[in-house]
């Protein structure tokens, strides 16, 4: 393998100085070579592979003392499931079998794929396909939820699975669990919070996660060139970002763009959208630090972004930009994908704060970490109810016409219930007026397919990107 990749470089045009196993360059870009004696696993679970290998590391010498792994194992596995979780699904609320059809199933792999991904990040996903196939009848949809709990039990067999690799590495580098002093973490499937889990509960130790899973053996690699050229000529050089970074989002909460230890230069974007109809600007409020409340953070920096045409709640497309460049520098721009227009602010290095500010926030939010999930389960919730009776209104006035009107009167004294519930700021209240509202839509949209009555529009957002969180309004609210 080695011979066959000096062979490809060399018909690329390329001059081959070296070949550097990957896990060796997972520790290059880690910077671990520049510590002493440490024994380091390196968990390299991709998208078709997974690989394992214990490094013993010393005096700038890195030397692998075992591999082992699974060439059949990989994220792919998790997509895989998640398809045939859908299709039995589907199967069992419509009675159709589409395992056959080529189009249903690219459709599958890819919402698959993508509810995989938002699940490492949310605790459930919605998986909309609208039109996935047809009958008799007429067309069939798929509308389906997809929590984190759900997901775990599916893949859980995978991810137990695992740790054999790990075992035999282990085994047959003369060491256990406990002689290892730094478990690295690469490729995108270690995302996946179950896989961290794991592997932190079986090393008994936090994974190091301060650089990108996807890049870090290019990275590794690249540090490498970079010394054999001359231009890096101590891997130290590398730094990563102190404290969080995000702006402030509906409800004063902080949405973070970029994790602190994050590696720099690093860049992040995200898909934001607005709270009120007609929202002509947006108020952009750059924070930096580790709470969960935007209050509680540190501002960097603010500026808008002005002319946006006007449209419903929830359906302008705003991309947020975090760009950090290797001297600290941060970048921050939104751009309206519609109009393409754009305001951005440079915040410079000077902005820096010092370590003892730097361990206060730390502290502080550690401190303050149940008060603070408490807030923010509160304001997403409100602000879930208020999207959806905003969505159910929305629905309502569409289908009026075909609505009985006892059923009309039901919802419309549900909705009332809601509005009312959005203001209480009463958690318990929320959470059932959301139950009902929610159960009585689902029954009346089972009534309206029932009666061949074409579904209600699905959400305008199409952004795979999107995330639940909406921009306030700087003409309403301040």
């Amino acid at each position: 393998q080695r011979q066959a990749t000096k062979d490809a470089g060399k018909i690329a045009g390329l001059e081959i100085k070296r070949i550097i196993n990957e896990p060796t360059a997972a520790a290059l870009a880690y910077g671990l070579d520049q510590k002493k004696d440490q024994t380091v696993i390196v968990y390299d679970f991709g998208g078709g592979t997974f690989d394992v290998s214990i490094l013993e590391i010393g005096d700038n010498v890195i030397e692998v003392l075992s591999t082992n792994g699974d060439t059949h194992l990989g994220g792919d596995d998790f997509d895989e499931i998640i398809i045939q979780w859908l299709l039995t699904e589907f199967k069992s609320d419509t009675g159709m079998d589409v395992a056959a059809d080529k189009m249903v199933l690219q459709r599958l792999r890819e919402a698959a794929e993508k509810a995989k991904i938002e699940l490492s990040t949310a605790q459930q996903t919605e998986i909309n396909l609208p039109f996935l196939t047809a009958d008799a009848t007429g067309p069939q949809h798929m509308q389906i939820v997809l929590t984190r709990s759900q997901y775990e039990k599916m893949i859980d067999s995978i991810v137990q699975s695992t740790l054999k690799p790990v075992k035999r590495a282990l085994k047959d580098a003369g060491k256990k669990a406990a002689d290892i002093d730094e478990v690295v973490l690469v490729g995108g499937s270690t995302r996946t919070p179950a896989i961290r889990n794991l592997v932190e509960t079986f090393f008994d130790q936090e994974a190091n996660k301060s650089v990108n899973p996807d890049e870090v053996v290019a990275l590794g690699a690249a540090i490498q060139g970079g010394v054999f050229s001359g231009t890096v000529t101590d891997v130290l050089l590398l730094d990563v970002t102190p404290l969080s970074l995000g702006i402030e989002t509906l409800g004063s909460v902080m949405t973070r763009l970029i994790e602190r230890n994050t590696t720099i230069p690093c860049e992040k974007s995200e898909i934001f959208s607005t709270a009120s109809d007609n929202q002509s600007a947006v108020d952009i409020h750059i924070l930096q630090g580790e709470r969960e409340m935007a209050e509680g953070n540190r501002t960097l920096g603010r500026f808008q972004l002005l002319g946006l045409p006007p449209a419903p709640r929830g359906v302008p497309q705003i991309e947020v930009k975090f760009e950090i460049d290797a001297d600290g520098i941060v970048h921050v721009s939104a751009r309206d994908t519609v109009t393409d227009k754009e305001q951005s602010i440079k915040i410079e290095s000077g902005s820096a704060i010092s370590d003892e500010e730097i361990e206060k926030m730390i502290a502080d939010a550690e401190k303050f970490r149940d008060e603070d999930a408490q807030k923010r389960e509160l304001i997403e919730k409100t602000n879930k109810l208020d999207s959806f009776t905003y969505q159910t209104e929305t629905m309502l006035k569409d289908i009026a016409d075909k609505l009985d009107e006892e059923s009309k009167e039901n919802i419309q004294n549900l909705l009332a219930d809601a509005r009312d519930a959005v203001s209480s700021g009463e958690l318990e209240i929320i959470d059932e007026c959301y139950q009902k509202l929610e159960s009585a839509v689902s029954a009346l949209t089972a009534q309206l397919y029932s009666q061949s009555v074409a579904p209600a529009p699905e959400e305008t957002s199409t952004d795979d990107e999107v995330i639940e969180a909406e921009i306030e309004d700087t003409e309403m609210r301040t």
